[in-house]
């Protein structure tokens, strides 16, 4: 068990018998009586998010999740297949658990993948992604004054704001946590 003010983004714990794991956390202290902690939390087997408020003497228990590097292999609509780079086991996720993953998933892209008593919880995405520009939009002439920005899509399918210099065929560096522009590759 561990106290809830050790709660902090990323970690994975049991509560009323489904797997949680936090994705925003704040700590809440009123001028008067009990700190509370507002979280945003992901069910990691149904995939659905909620919002929980925690009193800072409530516990929660604690889960070991084991981490595996893996190589995203391909999906069927209903399930994304993973392999263990190290065993080359496969592993399946529900489309519905990795809902916010889906556009920055490539084919032999290389993950971690946490695993809880041997099911597939989750995977951990790298910071960047490089991808591929299949539709830009044409450039204005004349807005590159103000530092303008046009919407390309991606290979996967992303829509992406970048500068107007980039082009199709261009391969750019996207941001997983927030879904931005970083650089052209």
């Amino acid at each position: 068990m561990i106290d809830v003010n050790e709660l902090r983004k990323g970690v994975t714990f049991t509560m009323n018998g489904e797997l949680y794991k936090v994705l925003e956390y704040q700590h809440h202290k009123p001028g008067r009586g009990k700190a509370t902690i507002r979280t945003t939390l992901r069910n990691l087997r149904s995939g659905a998010t909620i919002q929980h408020n925690f009193i800072s003497s409530d516990r929660v228990e604690d889960i070991r999740v084991e981490r595996r590097g893996v190589q995203y292999l391909y999906n069927d609509g209903n399930l994304y297949y993973f392999m263990d780079t190290e065993t080359y086991e496969q592993k399946a996720i529900a489309v519905s658990v990795l809902e916010e993953q889906i556009p920055y998933l490539k084919e032999n892209m290389e993950l971690i993948l946490s695993i809880y008593e041997g099911e597939a919880l989750d995977v951990e995405l790298p910071t960047n992604v490089p991808l591929e520009v299949i539709y830009a939009e044409p450039a204005v002439a004349g807005n590159t004054a103000t530092g303008a920005l046009k919407k390309v899509r991606v290979e996967t399918g992303l829509e992406v704001q970048v500068p107007l210099f980039i082009e199709e065929g261009d391969v750019i560096r996207v941001d997983t946590r927030n879904g931005e522009y970083v650089t052209r590759v």
